[in-house]
């Protein structure tokens, strides 16, 4: 808690010069970010604020700033005020601006050149677990709260197979016959150690993370093995506030979609959490939104 406080504190010094304290200034294109590390953030976002903001000096934007939300109610609530108009949030994140009334998808992010990813269930290969309908009556490690591909996908793919989901006090924890206990690891490391030690008995983490050595370790991996996954979803999305002016919400669109076509993006566009481009929301993308956004409700309504 104190750690958290202190961050907050150095974000407080660092942005005070930069974002000052009015809000929906003309001319001011103001980029947000819910983040746990904001001086870590703020040095990831900078780069593309500054590449974008002299490209839509025809629309009245002059100046380029940062607000960080330490949760999406903080984030709803600047979205509601003015005092953002641009987010780049993952798809978990995005479908709940979206349904708080506070933002639109504007664009997909394609990061290391990948737009979509999916979560993948797994367990060890000596567990007796072959499918993700055996999981009744086991224990599942979620990675936290937030995440769209270590929490809510696959919590809301366990609810509608009919499962009832309990949050556990600790991994040692058992659950009852006709549910799947849950905890969270934290980050996928934790959980990929988790189930390799027995602790709990499946995991749950991006297809991504499974195949990155780093969160899960090639020793682990071998005695390790998939038992299902979910729909694909977007990876992450760039988000608009309702009430900003369409005509900067236009060429913002604009300026994005080409970045990946202009050298001079390439730099901020890497600092910008791995970014190799933006592409259109399609239907099937929409698609994919509106499920993870109804998968999503129906866990704060039955497990949270």
């Amino acid at each position: 808690m104190k750690a958290c406080l202190r961050r907050w504190l150095c974000l407080i010094a660092l942005l005070v010069p930069l974002t000052g304290l009015c809000a929906g200034e003309p001319g001011v294109l103001v980029l947000g970010r819910i983040s746990d590390d904001p001086k870590a953030h703020y040095e990831q976002l900078r780069p593309l604020l500054e590449y974008v903001v002299p490209r839509m000096s025809d629309v009245g934007i002059r100046e380029g700033r940062i607000l960080m939300a330490r949760d999406p109610q903080q984030m709803a609530s600047y979205l509601r005020r003015g005092r953002v108009d641009w987010v780049t949030e993952t798809a978990a994140t995005a479908v709940l601006l979206r349904a708080r009334g506070s933002a639109q998808p504007l664009l997909l992010t394609e990061r290391d050149g990948t737009s979509h990813y999916h979560s993948v269930f797994f367990a060890r290969r000596d567990s007796g677990l072959r499918r993700v309908d055996d999981l009744r009556g086991r224990t599942v490690a979620f990675q936290r709260p937030s995440s769209t591909s270590a929490y809510f996908a696959p919590a809301s793919d366990l609810l509608s197979r009919g499962f009832t989901l309990e949050i556990l006090p600790s991994p040692n924890e058992r659950v009852g016959l006709d549910a799947v206990g849950y905890v969270f690891a934290r980050s996928e490391l934790n959980i990929s150690t988790w189930v390799h030690k027995r602790i709990v008995d499946a995991g749950v983490m991006s297809h991504l993370d499974w195949d990155n050595p780093r969160r899960m370790p090639t020793a682990f991996k071998a005695d390790l093995a998939v038992i299902g996954r979910t729909g694909d979803y977007p990876r992450a999305v760039e988000l608009v506030r309702d009430t900003l002016d369409p005509k900067v919400a236009a060429r913002l669109h604009t300026v994005l979609l080409e970045a990946a076509n202009d050298p001079k993006a390439g730099p901020a566009l890497r600092q910008f959490f791995g970014t190799t481009r933006f592409l259109e929301l399609d239907g099937p993308s929409q698609d994919a939104l509106d499920r993870l956004a109804a998968g999503i409700a129906r866990v704060k309504a039955d497990v949270e």
